[in-house]
């Protein structure tokens, strides 16, 4: 039976590849779950690709993976640096989490140097760009 993972993107990443653009790159978040879709089979998973500005749907998509998923992929964005909820959430799933960044978060501002996600997390991907997606589902599928 094919895996389900679930990939979790915070706020603001609606807006990839139009925000700053030198930071975060030209693609588009729907270009990420297109590269991610046709990775997926030759890893032998299924993918359910997600994105919510809200942190309360965010907690919400991470309970309804624990009936669903066999693992996480997250980026939560500026989350990771502020909710204790996303933190608590995570932490009910039983599978494994890989925490995803674009940039690379300890090169930023200070605030941005600790995740409360990193904690729960079995890896974390950081300043690989939009690669760092691909990277985190073949990690992953070795995993589940």
């Amino acid at each position: 039976m094919t895996k389900l993972i679930t990939v979790l993107n915070g706020p603001n990443l609606n807006l990839l590849g139009q925000r700053e653009p030198e930071k975060y790159g030209s693609k588009t978040l729907a270009d990420v779950a297109s590269e991610m879709e046709a990775l997926a089979p030759e890893l032998g998973v299924k993918l359910l690709f997600l994105q919510t500005n809200s942190e309360g749907t965010l907690v919400d998509m991470i309970h309804e993976a624990r009936q669903t998923s066999a693992g996480i992929i997250i980026n939560p964005a500026a989350y990771s640096h502020t909710s204790v909820a996303i933190f608590d959430a995570i932490n009910t799933f039983d599978g494994p989490v890989i925490e995803v960044h674009i940039s690379n978060i300890h090169k930023r501002e200070a605030f941005r140097h600790h995740s409360f996600v990193s904690a729960r997390a079995e890896g974390v991907i950081a300043g690989c760009g939009t690669h760092g997606y691909s990277l985190a589902l073949r990690h992953i599928a070795t995993l589940v």
